[in-house]
């Protein structure tokens, strides 16, 4: 299998359903790859999964960076994409534009930045710089504290209007895609339709060119899982299970024999 570009993405617009998944280390991304995923987002998600926060605004850029040297390592087909972190897109660009540009270094292929219209002018800058850039619309999660809640967007016509009016504006910038979190199901296949770049759909229904979700969630390794994701797997049990039989085993003196 050849390295995945976003060129390789860009050409499954209309032809080819796009697969990503979260990942923060080189384990899971050796077994997303196996798999065939398309695409592994180091997500900010990392703060509720792993790092033990109630959301993803404590996550850092060094904690972004450190996760996706760890993907990075496992040198992937898929393309690997980093979540630019929360605040970092709204400071000074020649700020915004080393961060990313240090995503890069550490071996991501591509950055996910939060915001559509209002963040169109500093996309277009860094996509001119040579970063490219998958945008996120809908419900942002690192906007949790202003939102008091994970609402779902996109259910009146203002809200569409104001959706499509994103998207189109992250086309214009030169997004490569975008994610639709959240979002009503008909206003997200109108999106997808309005716009010539893939969207990649979480909580949106089916009407997306791909969908994302939460590794952990996936496996059933998280102690709440949203209702539109899938838990194709009960890690947590078989994990749990393997733990309490080893503990057993030392303190009964089965281990070692």
């Amino acid at each position: 299998m050849k390295k995945k570009t976003v060129k390789n993405i860009l050409e499954k617009k209309g032809t080819e359903k796009i697969a990503v998944i979260t990942a923060y280390d080189a384990i899971f991304a050796r077994l997303a790859d196996k798999a065939g995923i398309d695409a592994i987002l180091i997500g900010d998600s990392l703060g509720n999964t792993f790092m033990g926060f109630d959301s993803t605004v404590p996550v850092t850029m060094d904690d972004m960076l450190h996760h996706v040297k760890m993907v990075a390592r496992a040198k992937p087909n898929a393309l690997i994409i980093a979540d630019v972190p929360f605040a970092v897109a709204h400071k000074c660009f020649d700020s915004l534009l080393e961060d990313c540009a240090n995503f890069l270094r550490a071996g991501a292929d591509c950055v996910k930045i939060e915001g559509g219209a209002l963040l169109a002018e500093k996309i277009k800058k860094l996509v001119d710089a040579g970063i490219p850039v998958m945008g996120h619309i809908g419900l942002m999660p690192q906007q949790i504290l202003k939102l008091g809640s994970y609402k779902t967007f996109g259910k009146t016509q203002e809200e569409r209007e104001m959706l499509i009016e994103d998207a189109k504006k992250l086309e214009e910038a030169g997004a490569f895609s975008f994610v639709i979190e959240k979002t009503d199901p008909e206003t997200a296949r109108e999106i997808t339709n309005a716009v010539s770049i893939p969207t990649i759909g979480i909580g949106a229904g089916n009407g997306c060119d791909g969908q994302v979700l939460v590794s952990t969630d996936v496996l059933g390794l998280g102690e709440w899982i949203p209702p539109f994701a899938k838990k194709y797997a009960d890690l947590s049990a078989i994990v749990s299970k393997a733990f309490e039989e080893y503990a057993s085993d030392v303190k009964s003196g089965k281990f070692p024999s």
